[in-house]
């Protein structure tokens, strides 16, 4: 057979292609990688064409990958089974529905600047954020592998690269466990998707003290976790001062994801609040924002999460975007990625 496999958002290596590549390619089927919707001038027919994407506002790829590819089978947390329905589709897609419940091989040879290995060691979450998909997708929280069995093993840099949203909501002795693999194989982890620290408690602080927990290069020291709403703030901050004061972590270590653009009851006035908070402790603040039609929280998205707030105000920059914007007739600040984690 002959496959392609596309990834249509996501800075991170692509799990659920990383099996179906692999499970194509046991089977002897040739198999080609790509981040594009559209279809190449020198491709083939293809038997099989796969997608993946992750964030909902990226559906417009979804439906260009649809009019190059009408058969094309496209799952991810981005597509909603609405929206499926108007491409074809009758429900969202997940690997085991295409092909059964295959080995959890996976090929990395599709992304091959990617030395890292990458993987969860539990699924779920404690918590029920509406903006969130996971407790609804995955449930409550359940250990499924080790360190050891993420790690590709020698010849590969002890690089964990953690997908948990939860890591230590599982059971203290399965984190206690999967933390001494940490610290005696001498593993740099990135906990990319955040750390709760809402329910951050001392044994969890003690546990971070002792990981060489790393950014998303594996270079500098970064934990990330998140401040959603002004309503967190006491928690939040007690969650800083307890890394600190028990872990040694100080706030300068911490990227914090700052949702934007979700509460109904949010203001500039509460985001600069939210913002400056940080800024002045020395946490970086990163912005997601989740209503993209506001060309405005765009733009701040861009300004904080490049570290511009560093050299030019707000003000400024959001007045030399709005020139720009006259003179090009397109809004500059459209399109901002959201994953941008340096």
């Amino acid at each position: 057979m002959k496959v392609r496999v596309t990834q249509l958002d996501g800075s991170l290596p692509n799990l659920a292609l990383m099996r179906i590549s692999a499970y194509h390619k046991q089977r002897g089927d040739e198999v080609r990688f790509t981040f594009s919707p559209r279809r190449a001038d020198d491709e083939p027919a293809y038997d099989r064409v796969y997608a993946s994407c992750i964030f909902k506002f990226n559906f417009a790829r979804v439906a260009e990958m649809r009019q190059h590819f009408p058969d094309a089978i496209i799952g991810g947390s981005g597509v909603e089974d609405y929206d499926l329905v108007k491409l074809g589709q009758s429900q969202q897609v997940t690997v085991e529905d295409v092909l059964g419940d295959p080995a959890d091989d996976l090929d990395y040879s599709i992304y091959p600047a990617f030395d890292a290995s990458i993987g969860f060691t539990q699924r779920g979450c404690r918590l029920s954020c509406g903006f969130c998909v996971v407790p609804r997708k995955e449930g409550k929280n359940r250990s499924i592998k080790t360190i050891n069995e993420l790690w590709r093993g020698e010849g590969y840099p002890k690089k964990i690269h953690l997908l948990d949203n939860d890591f230590f909501g599982q059971e203290p002795e399965k984190f206690m466990m999967r933390v001494n693999e940490m610290c005696v194989g001498k593993f740099r982890v990135c906990f990319s998707q955040g750390i709760n620290i809402r329910l951050i408690n001392p044994a969890a602080c003690l546990c971070l003290k002792n990981i060489q927990y790393r950014d998303t290069t594996f270079q500098r020291r970064r934990l990330y976790t998140a401040w959603d709403n002004l309503r967190d703030e006491r928690i939040f901050f007690n969650g800083v001062s307890m890394l600190k004061e028990v872990g040694g972590i100080p706030p300068s270590h911490l990227m914090a994801y700052m949702l934007i653009g979700y509460d109904p009851e949010e203001t500039w006035g509460r985001i600069w609040y939210r913002f400056n908070k940080m800024v002045e402790l020395g946490i970086k603040p990163y912005a997601m924002v989740f209503d993209r039609s506001r060309t405005d929280l765009l733009c701040f998205q861009r300004w904080v999460n490049r570290g511009l707030y560093r050299i030019v105000k707000w003000d400024e920059y959001r007045r030399s975007t709005k020139s720009v914007e006259s003179v090009l007739g397109w809004k500059l600040c459209e399109g901002v990625g959201a994953y941008e984690t340096s």
